[in-house]
């Protein structure tokens, strides 16, 4: 395993020239330990700030900023074509993000490969020669949902719009280790690396962006440069990101500079301490599970706002439903908090396992507060819970009764 100073030292080199900060490394402190944000209410949440320069093409009245890198979508903004529009698509960024330039001639971007039979280093213009896959799929925070945890755990209190559906192009890595020799043997993860800058005088591990997954995600992982059939922009991850399908956003590593082949996981923070599924009060460390797959989960987008009632009668309920691992298979909705479900209908197209589906619901409800939940299943038979599995940053919150929401019907 390479040292901290020696990829420390990549790093730097790589990005000399293109990648710059001045001063000291801008973090978001959303999911670094011991640098955590203070908890914010979890429904009201004020726009504390103007859309950050990298991200200011976006639909500002779509959104919720946080801060300049972390922006959450509206429950009310999703639409219902099932992909979401790139201005209103969930911003996360565990630093702050390269300078603009490095998206202005893409194809110049270059990537090291290692842990093959023929290390390399390629840029994305030879990449766009080795093959060819578009891959729908839901990106999602891992801490989407942290919002209704009750210890109130540090980072950005997300509550649903930490996540989108959306189609990324690339080449498949199946097909990029064609070219490099394969993985060498021993190797048991694939680990993605930032480029991000680490300044001189920090210990690179605290602030990398660097993050190993189980190497049988080689299977549907991509190198993707374009999203949404758009060369990926800066805001996410462009020129190059690392596209891991099912797996929670943090593992998906923008700005995309190093894919190895390891026989450990990276060495850094962001993989050894934080996003690991440690008890409440609990700091994370390497015997926690990392957080990795995503589970099923659902909730309801419309009717959604507690402050204005909807018309009695007919009324149509709809929202989104995804698999995590393999295709959302059934979705229900409730009206009466759980108590009674009845099934739901997926509308528009089937874009494969790692899609959400939108769903509709029509009743008729007379007036009256009503308590609006979804839950689904997927196709190896695994169910959104009830409950949230507690843990201490609030992670990977699937819970159908902290989605639901409470509409008045008038």
């Amino acid at each position: 395993m390479e040292t901290p100073d020696l990829v420390r030292r990549r790093l730097l080199a790589a990005s000399s020239g293109v990648v710059a900060l001045a001063g000291s490394a801008r973090v978001a402190l959303a999911d670094l330990p011991g640098q955590e944000n203070a908890a914010a209410p979890a429904e009201k949440v004020a726009k504390e700030t103007a859309l950050p320069d990298y991200a200011a093409w976006k639909d500002a009245d779509s959104l919720i900023v946080h801060s300049a890198n972390t922006i959450e979508t509206k429950r009310s903004a999703f639409g219902q074509s099932g992909i979401t529009p790139l201005d209103r698509l969930f911003v996360r960024n565990n630093v702050t993000p390269p300078p603009a330039d490095i998206v202005k001639d893409p194809d110049a971007w270059t990537v090291e490969i290692e842990g093959t039979g023929s290390p390399a280093q390629l840029t994305l213009a030879e990449l766009k020669t080795m093959g060819l896959e578009n891959v729908p799929m839901v990106l999602q925070c891992s801490g989407n949902g942290r919002g209704f945890f009750p210890h109130k755990p540090s980072g950005t209190q997300w509550t649903v719009g930490a996540a989108g559906c959306v189609i990324f192009t690339g080449v498949p890595v199946r097909a990029l280790l064609e070219h490099v020799g394969g993985i060498q043997d021993g190797m048991e993860y694939m680990t993605g690396t930032g480029g991000e800058a680490i300044p001189e005088g920090i210990d690179p591990n605290t602030v990398l962006v660097e993050r190993s997954v189980p190497v049988a995600a080689v299977e549907h992982a991509l190198l993707a440069w374009e999203i949404n059939g758009e060369p990926l922009p800066l805001a996410h991850g462009g020129p190059l990101r690392l596209v891991v399908p099912g797996y929670l956003g943090v593992n998906n590593v923008k700005y995309l500079k190093r894919l190895a082949f390891t026989k450990e996981q990276s060495p850094a923070n962001i993989q050894q301490k934080s996003y690991r599924f440690s008890p409440i009060g609990v700091s994370g460390t390497p015997e926690y599970e990392s957080i990795w797959e995503s589970p099923p989960k659902s909730w309801i987008n419309s009717p959604s706002d507690p402050d204005q009632s909807v018309p009695a009668g007919r009324v149509m309920i709809s929202g989104v439903a995804m698999g995590g691992m393999s295709a959302a298979k059934t979705i229900e909705v409730s009206v009466d908090g759980g108590q009674s479900w009845q099934d739901a209908t997926f509308v528009g197209p089937d874009l494969g396992p790692y899609a959400w589906r939108e769903f509709v619901f029509i009743t008729d409800l007379s007036p009256g507060t009503y308590e609006l939940a979804s839950r689904t299943t997927n196709e190896a038979g695994d169910s959104q819970p009830e409950e949230r599995r507690e843990n201490n940053r609030g992670y990977i919150n699937n819970s159908w009764r902290d989605h639901m929401v409470r509409v008045t019907v008038a």
